[in-house]
């Protein structure tokens, strides 16, 4: 870019933020579609926050989170010892068994920092669809050898542990092992202090999503319980030695219907561990305990959304309709560079008034609902990425109504076809009014899949949930949702000036 056309480019700029800031329609509007944001979004959170199960309702509420700060499901039956800072555990699995597992139910050994929920932990385990596994601290899974288990065909399984570090090892006879991974407990006050280590069980709900008579996804959970035989249980510490304990960790989900956790040790050393519940990633889906992510408190963005499309497209419109357009192009003959002005000021002045009413929408969401509603915990960059993903939002979409009013130059058309490429597509998709299949396709192909940079609460392979549209997870990730709304708004633009010189030499 020459120097010329780069100052000739700054004034345009300067004249668009200056027609702009004297229309005070504009400026109420871009007030009042973050002010909405904020005020929507708090009366959502309030109105609609979760309290804990089984707790008084006026005191504070918390979920257990991971290390790094992810909402967590901790809950499992632990039969353990201590282990010392060099030690190893090994066992023998000869059955997993229990009526209508899930694939993701869990039966195997684990060294955990601490009893807490939330702890760190490294976990060596058989499931019945995925057979071993390695996981530790939540989110992080390792695939070992596939294939079932029966008291023809045992697994064996060993941890070692070298102070934080923990390697997971498997083996068919006992004789050969094989590694499946390392990993490091976190958070260890003393690396070199005994912690607890031991068996476990613990099996997730089943959920169903199906299809509803008049349209779309409803959701069906069933409490399943695991039991794992364990023989050859062999401890090799330094720590102090003592009988093995039994405790159940967090809450049993599944109740007497699925019959009680427990543990019973038979002759031989055998041990049986009976266990429900997961260890795993909480993804807030309608299968787990009640509590508000943070999307909650940005509910007000539909509401903003409107009110920029309205500005977005009024912004050149007015000029179509007051016929001021030729003022422009005289002092700006360069099409494209006039357009490109209207189209920094527009999105600039709305990411600037959007940045702030989405930080204060989560920060006033997450203050009303704490004192006695859950929010579920997510990690600081989670936080950054929403809050500016959803500024980012509102901008494009400004900018998208720009293009599509220069392409129009009617307000009301321009308005109504943003609509209804961006906003219908959202709420048939959300709003359980369509098929969970047309949903997703609405979300990976229309504007509306920007919305995808607000989802909080990532899916994981290892969770069965509901991901669907209509419980708040989109087909695409955040970045790439946002990539499909930024190829709309740059596709309207790139239209837009090509007409606009063929148009309105």
């Amino acid at each position: 870019m020459s120097a010329g056309y780069a100052t000739h480019f700054g004034r345009q700029l300067r004249a668009e933020w200056t027609k702009f800031r004297t229309v005070r329609g504009w400026v109420l509007g871009l007030a009042a579609a973050a002010l909405l944001t904020v005020l929507v979004g708090a009366f959502s959170a309030q109105t609609s926050r979760a309290t804990c199960p089984g707790q008084s309702p006026d005191r504070p509420c918390t979920g257990p989170s991971s290390p790094g700060g992810q909402a967590v499901t901790d809950s499992f039956f632990f039969v353990h010892q201590r282990i010392a800072a060099h030690g190893s555990l090994t066992v023998r699995l000869t059955s997993l068994t229990g009526p209508g597992l899930p694939g993701w139910a869990k039966a195997g050994i684990l060294v955990k920092a601490g009893t807490q929920q939330g702890a760190s932990y490294v976990a060596l385990m058989m499931t019945p669809g995925h057979g071993v596994r390695m996981q530790h601290d939540f989110t992080h899974d390792t695939a070992g050898a596939g294939g079932g288990v029966s008291a023809a065909a045992p697994r064996w399984l060993r941890l070692t542990r070298a102070g934080a570090t923990v390697t997971g090892y498997e083996s068919v006879d006992g004789t050969r092992w094989s590694v499946v991974g390392t990993a490091r407990l976190t958070g260890l006050a003393d690396a070199s202090a005994p912690v607890p280590a031991g068996l476990f069980a613990t099996s997730p709900p089943t959920t169903r999503a199906s299809r509803q008579r008049f349209g779309g996804v409803g959701v069906t959970d069933r409490a399943t319980r695991v039991t794992g035989t364990f023989d050859h249980v062999a401890l090799q510490s330094g720590a102090p030695g003592g009988a093995w304990r039994g405790e159940q960790i967090g809450g049993s989900v599944a109740g007497d219907a699925a019959g009680p956790p427990g543990v019973t040790e038979g002759p031989g050393g055998t041990f049986t561990v009976s266990g429900s519940g997961d260890i795993a990633p909480n993804v807030g889906g309608p299968a787990t305990s009640g509590g508000e992510t943070i999307e909650r408190s940005l509910v007000g963005t539909f509401i903003g959304l409107i009110v920029v499309i309205v500005l977005g497209a009024t912004f050149v419109t007015a000029e179509y309709r007051r016929g001021l357009i030729r003022t422009t192009f005289m002092a700006h003959p360069r099409r494209g560079g006039a357009l490109a002005a209207k189209a920094v000021v527009l999105g600039g002045v709305t990411f600037a008034a959007a940045l702030p009413a989405a930080a204060g929408a989560v920060l006033l969401g997450e203050w009303l609902v704490r004192p006695d509603g859950f929010v579920f915990p997510v990690a600081g960059p989670t936080q950054v990425r929403v809050v500016v993903g959803t500024a980012l939002l509102l901008a494009l979409s400004a900018v998208l109504a720009l293009a599509v009013g220069t392409l129009l130059r009617r307000g009301v058309a321009a308005v109504t076809a943003v609509f209804v490429v961006t906003v219908v597509p959202y709420l048939l998709a959300t709003g359980s009014i369509l098929p969970d299949g047309p949903s997703r396709w609405l979300l990976r192909l229309t504007p509306a899949a920007g919305f995808a940079v607000q989802q909080a609460v990532p899916r994981y392979a290892w969770v069965d949930s509901a991901y669907a549209p209509a419980f708040g997870y989109f087909p695409l990730s955040p970045f790439a949702g946002l990539a499909v709304l930024l190829a709309w708004t740059a596709s309207a633009l790139l239209l837009a000036v090509r007409l606009l010189q063929r148009r309105d030499p």
